[in-house]
């Protein structure tokens, strides 16, 4: 994991909102970052690398997304200079479920 996925690993894990998150899930032969079954919740971390693979991360999440999952990026500045909106975010999708 990247810096910024422990650090948001920490506020997902052990069930601290509400719901149950795995990292690193194999999803439709796909590594996501973060996911919740319950609330058919992606979440991926993106760091400098994305910006050099958006087409390979649009036919990703257009194969997530056909399977009913809902997706959300997140950049890893955000995570690590605004970690309590981020979670907050994150919260609100997981309790519209």
């Amino acid at each position: 994991m990247t810096p910024a996925e422990k650090i948001l690993w920490q506020e997902l894990r052990g069930n601290k909102l509400g719901v149950h998150f795995r990292r690193q899930q194999v999803i439709a032969g796909f590594i996501v970052d973060f996911y919740c079954h319950k609330a058919a919740l992606v979440i991926e971390v993106d760091g400098d690398v994305h910006d050099l693979q958006q087409e390979e991360d649009a036919r990703r999440e257009k194969v997530l997304r056909e399977m009913g999952l809902r997706v959300v990026r997140l950049r890893n500045e955000e995570v690590v200079k605004n970690l309590s909106a981020v979670v907050g975010k994150i919260r609100k999708l997981v309790i519209v479920v």
